[in-house]
């Protein structure tokens, strides 16, 4: 089953997990001391809660769309490079306490989107300090403007 996935970067984790908890009246899927994930079945949703800095406001971190296998991550990549979007490839990497194959691209309006699979779990929750951040993965790939690329980051 693929279901749509929103990360957010919350300052006050316990809270947030207390909020969704009530919200979706489900237990998180994956709890971790700086991260959750909860995979609500109706509606199909992974939402996925980063520690954030304390007092900041909640922020979207990235999109994405879980999906049942790294053939599928595959034939993502495929259509999205076909339709003209720049892709950002990682295969096998650590992030959210996950081992994961994924593809990323950018919307119109810079949002980063990631169309991966999970293939087991992982003691980490990142390949390198700055999971989920778009700029970081602009930096990998060589690029000054996300936003014209396409590129993101690795993560959840």
């Amino acid at each position: 089953m693929s279901r749509v996935q929103l990360a957010l970067r919350v300052s006050d984790l316990e809270s947030s997990v207390a909020f969704y908890r009530k919200l979706f009246g489900v237990e998180p899927a994956k709890r971790r001391p700086d991260y959750a994930n909860f995979a609500v079945e109706n509606p199909p949703l992974k939402l996925v809660l980063l520690e954030g800095e304390p007092a900041q406001p909640t922020v979207l971190d990235h999109l994405g769309v879980e999906v049942p296998s790294t053939d599928e991550v595959d034939a993502a990549t495929r259509r999205l490079t076909d339709a003209g979007l720049i892709t950002l490839e990682e295969n096998d990497t650590e992030c959210c306490y996950a081992l994961q194959d994924k593809v990323w691209v950018h919307g119109p309006g810079n949002e980063p989107w990631e169309v991966y699979t999970v293939k087991a779990d992982s003691g980490q929750r990142q390949k390198a300090a700055a999971c989920c951040t778009p700029a970081a993965a602009a930096a990998v790939v060589g690029e000054k403007d996300p936003a014209t690329t396409g590129a993101a980051a690795s993560c959840c």
